[in-house]
């Protein structure tokens, strides 16, 4: 049986992590004629970001069956002398056009990267925590307090390829698809009488001028239901979706070519997306046959009927892929409707924003003997709590009591000495 994820890869479930900020320094200069030298601890870097880029040598989603997590680089600690940390790098993900970019909590779409070195970020990396040197004041002129780095982002993505390509080549199984792309192109996709479908979109660029070339892709053959995932077509269906137009090939020996016709054409509009309303070129293939050359006489005018039916151009061209016999006619035919569309729209996308409000609602469950605390706001402060110093555990208790987190745990019975999670610490309940 043939692995056909290893053939071809076009959905992926990737985790990507930014850089934790790197955390504040606490320090005081020391100077040999300034004996009570001041603060001078420097703020952490900023933690790197995740970007996803656009790489157009790839074509499949395939190299993520090996590495599905992506982590960025934290931000340095900051030094004496009120000296910054370095920024984590940025880390590049690259993936290729034609990739839609979905948020898999919210399944919202928040990326259409279509075009070579396109990039989206997908997370931001935490701030660095500040320095002693920041909490000077007038009042308070040594600050025994400084902060951790926040953490970066987080977020599950999953990736969907749908090949851009300016013309798909459709038809059922063995119609002759992959020989008309090894004709038009240099592609070299494999190429059997067997009347299965080809297991992978194949990707072929055709020149048409020293300037000017397309790219076809020859989808993997449909057969009745694939639009409900019968056979391969349900999985290969969204690569027509970027394509402008359609040729549409029917097998010159088959039993029942208008039949063949309409099959493809239901597969289409019942998987939806606009499928069934692409312009089609429509060519009966082996035409180097006799019996092939008789079904065009016989079955010509059917197919051109059929065609009217659906709204679609009438026009029946006949080629052989074998003989290269019109097939540059019939790749004509569809430049000519290319260039007269208008430009591909880019899908519609959520926009990822910065959201520097701080979340502050937060849930209170009574776990155990003690109390758990659900709230970003508090989870993210807890992280970038100094617990060595007295004066970041005394901030953190101000915070407390001005989010009214502390109210609201008294009040459902919080005691001394019973313990409070917040994310991953357990806190001794002292207030």
């Amino acid at each position: 049986m043939y692995n056909i994820a290893s053939m071809f890869y076009d959905i992926a479930t990737i985790q990507v992590q930014a850089g934790r900020g790197g955390d504040g320094m606490m320090s005081f200069r020391r100077e040999s004629m300034v004996p009570k030298g001041g603060p001078d601890g420097g703020n952490g870097g900023r933690g790197g970001d995740v970007i996803l880029v656009v790489n157009p040598h790839l074509n499949t989603l395939n190299h993520f069956q090996y590495e599905r997590e992506f982590v960025a680089e934290d931000g340095r600690r900051g030094g004496n002398k009120d000296m910054t940390g370095r920024s984590g790098p940025i880390r590049y993900v690259q993936v290729p056009p034609g990739t839609l970019v979905r948020d898999v909590e919210t399944n919202m779409l928040i990326g259409d990267l279509m075009s070579e070195g396109q990039e989206l970020a997908v997370v931001t990396g935490g701030r660095g925590g500040r320095g002693n040197a920041m909490f000077a004041s007038a009042t308070n002129q040594t600050p025994y307090m400084a902060e951790n780095g926040a953490p970066g982002e987080v977020r599950k993505l999953r990736l969907e390829l749908k090949l851009i390509a300016d013309i798909g080549i459709v038809g059922k199984p063995n119609a002759g698809k992959s020989t008309l792309l090894s004709v038009l192109t240099a592609a070299k996709p494999k190429i059997a009488n067997y009347p299965f479908t080809t297991l992978q979109p194949n990707l072929g660029v055709a020149p048409l001028a020293v300037d000017r070339a397309v790219v076809l892709a020859d989808i993997p053959g449909l057969i009745e239901g694939a639009s409900a995932g019968v056979g391969l077509g349900h999985e290969f269906l969204r690569h027509i979706e970027r394509t402008r137009v359609l040729i549409h090939l029917i097998d010159g020996m088959s039993e029942d070519p208008v039949g063949d016709y309409e099959t493809v054409n239901a597969e289409l509009a019942a998987f939806g997306h606009g499928l069934d309303e692409k312009i089609q070129v429509l060519a009966l293939t082996k035409m180097d046959l006799p019996d092939a050359r008789a079904a065009f006489e016989l079955y010509g005018p059917q197919l051109a009927a059929a065609a009217r039916a659906a709204g679609k151009d009438d026009v029946i061209m006949a080629i052989s892929s074998a003989g290269h016999e019109q097939v540059r006619e019939v790749l004509a035919s569809a430049v000519r409707i290319l260039d007269e569309l208008p430009p591909l729209p880019p899908a519609e996308v959520e926009p990822i924003l910065a959201n520097d409000e701080p979340d502050l609602s937060f849930t209170i469950t009574r776990v155990g003997g003690g109390y758990r605390v659900a709230s970003k706001m508090l989870e993210k402060r807890v992280m970038m709590t100094r617990w060595d110093l007295e004066d970041s555990i005394l901030s953190f208790q101000r915070m407390l009591l001005r989010s009214g987190i502390s109210a609201a745990l008294q009040a459902r019975g919080v005691k001394v000495g019973d313990i409070v999670h917040i994310g991953d610490y357990d806190l001794e309940w002292g207030i």
